[in-house]
């Protein structure tokens, strides 16, 4: 599988790059991140932004994910979309300081339009940390449909936290665009 650089208004969602290590490390170094994400550690050890870089790099050769450098003219975030079976999982974060743009929305919107389009995938979806309402809000925007809750189902550092589940259908996603363009 090939990796394209996607665009939309305002952003360039690219492959992560070797040189983009040492700015994803400061940016998943904020504890904000990292008690917000599920796979994140904090702190974040020296190092592992170039191993999850090239990880990231592998699964693209492998078919299994995607993962993106979220670029507003400089590394601002990152999304993945995990494939498998014609259904996506995405998850992503953006840096502390680039909060509150609206670019979760965004990329999340052009990673479903690339998703169905172009992956011609059945199904999309993603959870988050319940105490993390603004990514469940970028799900809402982009018509996602909340699915259900998994009370404490996984544990971050020494706490149990609900998982909100969302998804979106490749039938939903016609329908909804076809009423776009109407």
């Amino acid at each position: 599988m090939k990796q394209p650089t996607l665009r939309t208004a305002r952003l360039t969602l690219r492959p992560l790059v070797a040189e983009d290590a040492p700015a994803v490390q400061r940016l998943v170094s904020s504890i904000e991140i990292a008690r917000n994400t599920l796979m994140i550690p904090h702190p974040y050890p020296d190092g592992a932004a170039a191993e999850w870089i090239a990880q990231s790099a592998k699964a693209v050769e492998e078919g299994s994910a995607l993962t993106f450098a979220i670029d507003d003219g400089e590394l601002s975030g990152a999304i993945g979309l995990m494939l498998r079976d014609g259904i996506g999982e995405f998850g992503y974060w953006i840096g502390v300081e680039k909060w509150g743009r609206g670019y979760a929305t965004e990329a999340l919107a052009e990673i479903l339009r690339y998703g169905f389009e172009e992956l011609d995938l059945m199904r999309i979806f993603a959870c988050h940390f319940t105490r993390n309402p603004a990514s469940g809000r970028a799900m809402q925007k982009n018509g996602m449909t909340y699915e259900g809750t998994l009370r404490r189902h996984v544990k971050k550092w020494d706490e149990y936290v609900d998982l909100a589940y969302y998804g979106l259908l490749r039938e939903e996603w016609i329908s909804r665009r076809s009423a776009e363009t109407a």
